[in-house]
């Protein structure tokens, strides 16, 4: 029996991996299946860019806007998702699409778990205690003297991500870098095709600029009035993405509009310039031009499907 297909489409932030992934599941009757770690939470659909109704009629969605943001995920319970997701999809005759910017949540899903000894629950609250002290940005510095790798692959405002690392290392000696490298294995049985979608960041700034202020004149302050509403905590994992974070200071009267807009687009350049630092690192990845997209026969060619 040949092995079972994965598609995954992978690129920074504004590349228009959602619609490409939603042409891509409607040709080769497929699920697109999330692969972003902020599209998980169901208060900020539009802030997160989640795929919109347009995109959403042409294939199934799954594993976009389920979560509470109260709720926290790790990469591992992603990937246990995603992993039923994806058969499910084959048991429906489908090709699974996975499409997204966290490169974590792809590692974790197609090499494997790392095996990390369990942390003691006091090194835990003493981390989370410490940030809520001294705040993300600072442990994100100590993180970035322990542990460059992650920290770069981490946004200075995810605390939940940046203390998993800190206790990580205080509990074991060795950085969470260390333990994904030592003791993932690669998935079994299936044939995976990674696909990036190639663009500089001197390309994205324009086009994050423009998907920024489209955000906000299709109403992101509002969707982040009403999560507010529902959920007034702002250090609760939803409230970490970039954008509702920026939002979230309007609300709270320490921030202008135009103020957060800025910081906005200056934290999302930011956060793209990482994602491309760590997509270029893996050598699996097939590179093209985001118009090379638009010729799905060949697309489909290099996945190997028939035409």
């Amino acid at each position: 029996m040949p092995p079972k297909k994965i598609i995954c489409l992978v690129g920074p932030t504004g590349s228009g991996k959602s619609a490409i992934a939603a042409r891509l599941g409607s040709a080769l009757n497929g699920t697109v299946i999330n692969a972003d770690s902020r599209q998980v939470y169901a208060d900020f659909p539009l802030i997160t860019a989640q795929p919109g109704m347009a995109e959403q009629r042409l294939c199934p969605h799954l594993l976009y806007g389920f979560m509470d943001s109260r709720e926290k995920i790790s990469a591992g319970e992603y990937a246990r998702l995603a992993h039923k997701s994806m058969e499910e999809s084959f048991a429906q005759g489908r090709s699974p699409i996975l499409a997204g910017g966290s490169g974590l949540y792809l590692r974790a899903l197609l090499r494997g778990l790392a095996e990390i000894p369990p942390v003691d629950e006091g090194i835990r609250r003493k981390w989370q205690e410490r940030c809520s002290v001294l705040g993300s940005a600072e442990l994100h510095r100590e993180l970035t003297a322990l542990d460059p790798e992650r920290a770069a692959a981490i946004h200075p405002h995810d605390r939940q991500r940046i203390t998993r690392a800190l206790e990580v290392y205080e509990s074991t000696g060795k950085t969470l870098s260390w333990w994904q490298k030592n003791t993932l294995s690669k998935s079994k049985g299936t044939e995976r095709i990674i696909l990036g979608l190639d663009m500089s960041l001197a390309e994205l700034e324009p086009l994050l600029e423009r998907r920024i202020d489209l955000m906000l004149e299709q109403g992101a302050l509002e969707e982040a009035g009403r999560a507010k509403e529902r959920c007034p905590d702002p250090g609760v994992p939803g409230w970490s993405g970039i954008g509702c974070a920026e939002l979230w200071r309007v609300l709270a009267g320490t921030l202008s509009l135009g103020e957060a807009r800025a910081l906005w687009l200056k934290n999302t350049r930011a956060y793209a310039k990482r994602q491309l630092t760590w997509f270029k690192a893996e050598k699996e990845i097939i590179w093209h031009r985001p118009e090379q997209f638009d010729s799905l026969d060949q697309v489909m060619a290099l996945c190997g499907f028939a035409m």
